[in-house]
C-alpha cells in the first residue's frame, strides 16, 4: 500500500487566473479608452482635417493627449511646426515608459514595432499592475492592443459624425482637449511641488496666450515644467543622507516619492 501523499496543487492556476484576469481588465480598459476616440474624431473633422487625415493621424501617433494637442493647435489657426512640437512634447512620457518596461518586453523584429507602438498611458500601467515578467507582459498586450482597436475605431465614428456637426461647442466637443489634459494631470498632482509646477505653468500659458501664435504658449508652459525638472528639489535625497540601511520603519516611512 502507498504511502506517499497525493501532490499538492502548484500555483500554476492561480498564476492563470491572475493573467486570464489581467486580460479581462485589458479589455474593459480598451473599451472605455476607446470610447474618447470618439470626442477625438469629432474635433479632428471639425478643425479641418478630413476623415482619412485623423485616421491616420490616430494610427499612427496613437497617443491621446498628443493627438488633442496637434487638433488643438491646428484648429486654433496655429502652425503645424506648433501643432508637431506640442505634439511631440506630450509624447516624450511614452519613452519613459519604454525604459521601464525595457526589462519585461521583446525589443527587436515586428513584436519590438508593436511593442513600441502600443507603449501609453493604459499599457505601462496596467504591466506596472502585474507581479510576474508573465503578468507585465499580458497586461501591456491586452491594454495595449485593444485600446487600439477601439480608440481608432471610435475614432472613425466620430470623424464620421464629426463631418455634420456645424459648431463643436454646441455639443461640448471643444472642451475635449482640455479635459483630455486634465485627465493626465489630475493623477499627478501628489505633492505641493506639482501643484507649484502645474499652476506657474498655468500661469505662462494664460499670460502668453494674447501675444503668441496658437500652439507657442503650450510650449511655453512646458518650458516652465523642463526648467523645474532641471533644478534640485528638495525632495530628491541628498547623497549619505536619509533613512539607515538597517532602518526599516524609516524606510517605511519615508515611502516612494
Amino acid at each position: 500500500m502507498s504511502t506517499a501523499s497525493p501532490t499538492a496543487p502548484g500555483p500554476r492556476p492561480t498564476a492563470e487566473r491572475r493573467v486570464r484576469t489581467i486580460r479581462r481588465t485589458g479589455l474593459s480598459i480598451g473599451v472605455a479608452t476607446g470610447l474618447y476616440g470618439i470626442s477625438f474624431g469629432a474635433l479632428a473633422t471639425a478643425s479641418g482635417l478630413d476623415v482619412w487625415q485623423a485616421m491616420v493621424l490616430s494610427a499612427v501617433m496613437f497617443t491621446g493627449g498628443s493627438q488633442f494637442a496637434f487638433i488643438g493647435v491646428v484648429g486654433g489657426g496655429g502652425s503645424a511646426l506648433g501643432a508637431a512640437l506640442a505634439s511631440v512634447l506630450l509624447g516624450i512620457r511614452n519613452t519613459l515608459y519604454g525604459l521601464i518596461l525595457a526589462p519585461s518586453l521583446p525589443r527587436g523584429g515586428l513584436r519590438g514595432f508593436a511593442r513600441a507602438q502600443l507603449t501609453i498611458d493604459e499599457s505601462a500601467a496596467l504591466a506596472a499592475s502585474g507581479t510576474t515578467t508573465e503578468e507585465k507582459r499580458a497586461g501591456f498586450w491586452a491594454a495595449g492592443v485593444w485600446v487600439y482597436v477601439f480608440w481608432n475605431l471610435f475614432s472613425l465614428v466620430g470623424a464620421l459624425a464629426g463631418q455634420f456637426v456645424a459648431d463643436p461647442a454646441a455639443w461640448g466637443l471643444d472642451a475635449a482637449a482640455a479635459a483630455a489634459f486634465l485627465a493626465l494631470l489630475w493623477p499627478r498632482l501628489r505633492s505641493g511641488e506639482a501643484v507649484a509646477i502645474a499652476v506657474a505653468a498655468a500661469l505662462v500659458a494664460l499670460v502668453t496666450a494674447p501675444s503668441l501664435p496658437p500652439g507657442l504658449p503650450v510650449l511655453a508652459a512646458a518650458a516652465v515644467a523642463v526648467v523645474a525638472g532641471l533644478l534640485p528639489s528638495r525632495h530628491r535625497p541628498v547623497h549619505g543622507s536619509g533613512p539607515r540601511t538597517g532602518d526599516a520603519r524609516g524606510a517605511e516611512e519615508e515611502g516612494p516619492r
